[in-house]
């Protein structure tokens, strides 16, 4: 059983967006055993809600926050995890397998660093409403260090019907200490109409904030922030456009041979004939006589 949970796990850790549930059905067929699975994947479905930066709908909100590390809170005396949506200021209790969110409480953010947080928050929502289909951002305050924050984003498209999946993550720190922002974007594909095409990209960024956007009021240094983050987001969904058209007019032919070896191509609807005819030329040339 160990075996077959720790090959469980890997293939929730490589769901493609979207898609884990049915992974899930999939790996339940084969363990048969509910309550060894859903214990021996917890930690594996933790990892992965994490990394994918899997959204909730916060109890008394119209909003979806972001699961992430930055969101998650030291735990309690009782060992219980707790998590924050800072948009709200509510903490809530979350449940990796069914996705839900509960027990919410207020939370009090760091009063120092509300302010410009806060900023900047309203700054990644203008940006996301203007760039994104679907989609959510949360900005944290850095716990433990004084002027840093970081922030999330995260869209997801999902086309059953089509045959495909895609999934947006970007994550920056924001650092007023040393000026900079360091980030990176992660994209995630998956296409599975008479095939299994899956696109993974790591792109990081680095800036450096002018001393002019620092010292600026806190809505106006957002803005600027926010603005030099479309412009470099801009530049690299560029490039996957322009990687996407030399993919298809390259790689993918490359891959398969457009006619086969006889230069002609295959009629399927007589392919039964086709091998009918040579098992019969065989058989008569070895009873001849």
């Amino acid at each position: 059983m160990d075996s077959r949970i720790e090959a469980a796990c890997s293939f929730i850790l490589q769901s493609p967006p979207g898609e884990i549930n049915d992974v899930l059905n999939d790996v339940r067929n084969i363990i048969s055993d509910d309550e060894t699975l859903e214990e021996g994947l917890l930690p594996a479905l933790k990892e992965y809600n994490l990394e994918q930066f899997i959204t909730v709908d916060v109890p008394g909100t119209e909003h979806q926050s972001i699961i992430s590390e930055a969101a998650r809170l030291p735990a309690s005396e009782d060992g219980q995890e707790r998590w924050i949506d800072p948009r709200s200021k509510t903490s809530f209790v979350f449940n990796h397998l069914t996705l839900d969110a509960s027990d919410p409480q207020p939370f009090e953010p760091d009063a120092d660093a509300e302010e410009f947080r806060s900023a900047l928050e309203k700054a990644a929502l203008t940006y996301l409403l203007a760039h994104f289909h679907d989609g959510a951002a949360s900005v944290f305050s850095k716990q433990g260090t004084q002027n840093q924050y970081i922030l999330q984003i995260v869209a997801n498209k999902y086309n059953p019907s089509n045959y495909w999946s895609g999934r947006w993550r970007s994550e920056y720190i924001i650092d007023l200490n040393e000026n900079t922002v360091e980030g990176k974007i992660l994209v995630n594909i998956h296409y599975y109409e008479q095939g299994n095409v899956q696109l993974s990209t790591k792109h990081k960024i680095s800036i450096t904030l002018p001393s002019a956007v620092v010292t600026s009021p806190p809505s106006n240094a957002a803005s600027k922030i926010l603005a030099l983050i479309e412009t470099e987001e801009g530049k690299y969904q560029t490039s996957l456009n322009d990687t996407y058209h030399e993919m298809s007019e390259k790689t993918f032919k490359g891959l398969r041979r457009a006619l086969p070896m006889t230069r002609q191509k295959l009629d399927w609807d007589k392919v039964l004939g086709y091998k009918l005819g040579a098992e019969l030329s065989s058989s008569k040339g070895t009873f001849s006589t």
